[in-house]
């Protein structure tokens, strides 16, 4: 049994521990906080028994066989090397660094300790990202796609009145497409490869952060481009056209309604069949390398190329 402690006490770490408790073979033992108050009360709240407001300490137990990295974007680097350096494993959630450059340095720390590093990325172990892959060839030649994430955050609102929060805080790596874009590049690279070019524009907000963006990706043969906004909303489906056919995605995060519509006028839906959480595919995906000693570079591979791809975006 791996016994998990995580580290941040946002909504996504409570999603993850919901995960962790229908997974087998793992079990979150411990949740830290710098605030002890607050680690206790979250602590309760989702029935963990132990607290750690000492990260060191924490690391340093023999009770504790690996980490999840929850924190603030800018954190997720020296808390995830701390704990590869302590001997435990690490899931860390999207994106996993800020940069390709500081992702290719944990990767090599977690080679030399022999540890598992998977970044929490849950588009890459949903189902509906296969099914989506399955039905490519269907679609002949591809010659344009249009992946998008386009919510509006609740917490644009503060930024409205003149208040800085982590999420559009360009000091703490936030912004629209480090949330929300990050999918979009990720499932763009997971099928198609890096674009050979990027082109990007973006929408800054009061906090100096992006609140929306788009960029613009070539292959040979064909245009790629990336939606993505923490300002405005979009219910539009994301699209892959070929020239046989497009092909409708519902939600490029977690698929549901798969549409293809042929030259011909008809039309095929497949619905893929419910999952029993959000993020229960990395879940399982990092007890399989953690009880295996598998390798995880194919998935560190993806990270990397995402972060590449997201580093030009910036530049």
């Amino acid at each position: 049994m791996i016994r998990l402690a995580t580290i941040g006490t946002s909504a996504i770490t409570r999603s993850l521990i919901e995960a962790v408790g229908m997974a087998d073979g793992i079990t979150v033992a411990a949740v830290y906080s710098r605030d002890a108050s607050r680690g206790r009360a979250f602590a309760d709240s989702v029935g963990v028994a132990d607290v750690f407001s000492d990260l060191a300490a924490l690391l340093a137990s023999p009770g504790i066989d690996a980490i999840y990295v929850a924190s603030p974007n800018t954190a997720h680097e020296a808390q995830s090397l701390a704990a590869i350096r302590a001997g435990k494993h690490v899931l860390v959630e999207k994106p996993a660094v800020t940069n390709a450059q500081a992702w290719a340095g944990l990767c090599r720390e977690a080679g030399d300790h022999g540890v598992v590093l998977l970044e929490a990325l849950r588009t890459e172990y949903d189902p509906g990202l296969d099914a989506i892959r399955e039905l490519l060839p269907t679609l002949g030649t591809i010659r344009r796609v249009q992946l998008g994430y386009q919510r509006r955050s609740a917490r644009y609102d503060q930024v409205l009145a003149g208040q800085q929060v982590n999420i559009f805080d360009p000091a703490m790596a936030g912004g629209a497409l480090m949330d929300l874009g990050v999918y979009c590049v990720h499932a763009l690279v997971s099928l198609f490869g890096e674009p050979d070019t990027v082109q990007a524009a973006s929408v800054t907000v009061a906090s100096g952060a992006d609140g929306a963006g788009s960029a613009l990706c070539t292959y040979p043969g064909f245009v790629a481009e990336v939606l993505y906004s923490k300002i405005t909303s979009s219910t539009l489906p994301s699209e892959i056209q070929g020239e046989l056919g497009t092909l409708l995605i519902d939600q490029i995060t977690t698929p549901s309604a798969l549409v293809v519509e042929r030259l011909d006028g008809t039309s095929t839906t497949q619905a893929l069949p419910p999952i029993p959480h959000v993020l229960i595919g990395e879940v399982e995906r990092f007890v399989e390398l953690v009880e295996s000693s598998g390798t995880a570079s194919h998935d560190q591979d993806l990270t990397a190329a995402t972060l590449r791809v997201m580093d030009a975006i910036r530049q």
